[in-house]
């Protein structure tokens, strides 16, 4: 499911002059790899926003919220909201078989935050960055709680 090159993906592409690839033929770990860097930047950027800081003190509210508990958390809470396609996604990162494991998160949860990368990943790669959005808002919100 290709879209207008109207997100960063698209202008990425664009500008590199990089192939269209049907996103649906990516593995779901690809996906979940840079579904990872997307979630990340989107919560760091979140994180600055909120105020100027010391770096450390950047770094320890946005790794509370990237960190595969609170993705699996986050998971939970939208889990009802997502499309038969998306969910079908998100298993497909579920089930994958991956040879790394989290450092600070049961088997059960790595394999959740991992589902949820992947999801990530497939939006982020079909310029969908609003619905993007609009699912981790949760995770968001949690994060001005805690500013």
């Amino acid at each position: 499911m290709q879209q207008e090159n109207t997100g960063l993906a698209g202008y990425i592409r664009k500008t590199f002059a990089l192939s269209e690839t049907d996103v649906r033929t990516y593995s779901p770990l690809t996906l979940a790899f840079i579904g990872d860097a997307v979630f990340d930047l989107v919560i760091r950027t979140c994180v600055v926003e909120c105020g100027n800081a010391p770096v450390n003190k950047l770094h320890k509210k946005s790794s509370k919220l990237v960190q595969a508990t609170a993705q699996a958390e986050l998971y939970h809470l939208i889990a009802d909201q997502l499309t038969e396609e998306e969910a079908a996604i998100y298993k497909r990162g579920r089930n994958a078989k991956s040879f790394t494991s989290a450092k600070n998160a049961g088997i059960i949860e790595y394999r959740t935050a991992t589902g949820l990368e992947a999801l990530v990943g497939y939006l982020y790669l079909t310029d969908q960055m609003s619905r993007l959005l609009e699912l981790i808002k949760p995770q968001i919100d949690k994060l001005v709680s805690i500013s």
